[in-house]
């Protein structure tokens, strides 16, 4: 056989590619930061993005602060509408010197997995945000983990999750994030890939991926269109049965117009899917 019909029963023969478990979401951090619920949700459905990571001190006001009415209306806000509420993103960080400070963000901590559980979130997203300087690097990543020690208790008592997101100058490297969840142990805490440039050695992040996917429990991603090695990751998340949200955490546009913003989404979401090919 040859010629068209040849290359026809070729192609027919090729298996075809499989979708992967996990689905896309999107991060409130720069895109959705000026959006209410209601209108969040809104520009989700119209999209494709089927779960949402609400920042914390942007516009939708999901906060620690708010009413057990507020918190019923947003978990029934979302409920209704088909997107999940995966998490909340808080900016609690445990490296600092001062034992005070590193307090200051269990207790925040705790109260968010209390808002996480009364408004059906998933889990509670928490960082570290630098190396002090004049500490000892192991010193300030075992001080991390025992802090997500108690932050995993916390959210064991809620029925949430704890991810520590790979964040921050010096503890985004893998090797300490790794060594971190070493010092920390408790069931309930994992991480967010962040899809950092130091996760890539040689092109690759599959050396960092291995030090780390027994971890992983959200990721985040961002410019698709970036050197990042989007399809190598996909393929690796696909390869671990990764089955929950990558989380697009994008710049906003310069425009405001619905149908701009509405359009830029649909377009991040086509080239996510050839990625995920």
């Amino acid at each position: 056989m040859f010629g068209a019909a040849a290359f026809a029963s070729s192609a027919s023969a090729q298996p075809a590619p499989r979708p992967p478990a996990f689905r896309l979401g999107l991060v409130t951090y720069n895109l959705a930061r000026a959006w209410d619920v209601p209108t969040l949700i809104a520009r989700c459905k119209a999209t494709g993005f089927t779960a949402v990571e609400l920042r914390t001190t942007h516009a939708h006001g999901v906060e620690p602060d708010i009413s057990p009415a507020r918190r019923k209306e947003v978990r029934q806000q979302f409920e209704e509408s088909g997107i999940v509420l995966w998490g909340l993103g808080t900016v609690c960080e445990f490296h600092s010197p001062d034992p005070a400070v590193v307090r200051e963000n269990i207790e925040t901590c705790r109260r968010f997995c209390e808002l996480a559980r009364d408004v059906g979130a998933k889990g509670v997203k928490v960082r570290p945000n630098a190396l002090p300087e004049g500490v000892p690097v192991e010193k300030t990543l075992e001080q991390i983990g025992k802090a997500l020690t108690e932050c995993g208790k916390a959210g064991a008592d809620n029925g949430v999750e704890i991810w520590l997101e790979v964040h921050g100058h010096g503890t985004q490297e893998p090797p300490n994030i790794a060594r971190i969840m070493q010092h920390c142990g408790h069931p309930s805490v994992g991480i967010t890939w962040n899809s950092n440039p130091t996760d890539v050695k040689n092109g690759s992040v599959r050396e960092s991926f291995d030090l780390l996917k027994g971890y992983i429990r959200s990721c985040h991603i961002t410019e698709l269109t970036s050197n990042y090695p989007w399809r190598e990751l996909f393929g690796l998340l696909k390869s671990i049965g990764y089955d929950r949200y990558t989380l697009a955490e994008i710049p906003g546009l310069e425009t405001t117009s619905i149908v701009d913003t509405e359009r830029f989404m649909r377009y991040y979401r086509a080239l996510w899917q050839e990625l995920c090919r």
